[in-house]
């Protein structure tokens, strides 16, 4: 992965010039002081989130063969790659437009593809056709932005948070599939509504 990020630096530069930080929340000083510490100094945030990229198709073959407890782990663990990079780079000075395009990306193809294989499976399937129809509307106006005004748009609160309760959505129908209980699928539909208003929020309050 460093020899791919490396490579790309020489190509765009200025996508990887590194940003000073305008705030730094609560979380990330959390995170720094009891996991970010002990990464190597080569882990950057764009480290991470070519990882979350990397590891996207593995979740999906694991979900698609019904390996729910190998497919909830590397989510799980991938979805924490969030929270880490955006900390590692507010921690430390080291936000680049590049990991201000690449994380929500990276973020939406992680959840698209669970998505995909989950939602459309075990919910209605409109719920599945507006969840995915956001998550392109973001993208489009986020590719819009970049080639036609050449503006990197960060992620806004709404847009984490819908993140957030994404990946508890994921996550509970994957422990409903696990353990046989069909109640979490009713806590996950609940919680998949909620993102879906945290994205539209986002999506009118200019966020990705």
């Amino acid at each position: 992965m460093r020899k791919v990020i490396n490579k790309a630096k020489l190509t765009e530069p200025a996508l990887f010039a590194y940003q000073v930080a305008q705030y730094v929340h609560p979380h990330d000083r959390f995170l720094a002081w009891t996991i970010l510490r002990w990464l190597p100094a080569w882990v950057t945030p764009n480290t991470l989130t070519v990882l979350r990229i990397v590891l996207t198709p593995i979740v999906f073959w694991l979900l698609a063969s019904h390996s729910y407890t190998f497919g909830v782990l590397l989510f799980l663990f991938a979805s924490f790659t969030d929270a880490l990079d955006g900390s590692l780079a507010r921690t430390q000075d080291k936000i680049t437009n590049f990991g201000i395009l690449a994380d929500p990306l990276a973020d939406k193809l992680l959840v698209g593809s669970a998505v995909i294989l989950l939602v459309f499976q075990n919910f209605n399937i409109w719920l599945g056709v507006v969840i995915l129809g956001l998550e392109i509307l973001f993208i489009l106006s986020a590719l819009t932005l970049r080639i036609r005004f050449k503006t990197v748009r960060m992620a806004n609160l709404w847009g984490k948070v819908k993140m957030v309760s994404q990946v508890i959505a994921v996550s509970l129908t994957l422990f409903a599939l696990l353990l046989d209980f069909p109640f979490l699928l009713t806590l996950a539909a609940g919680v998949f509504g909620l993102a879906i208003g945290f994205a539209v929020l986002s999506l009118f309050t200019h966020g990705v």
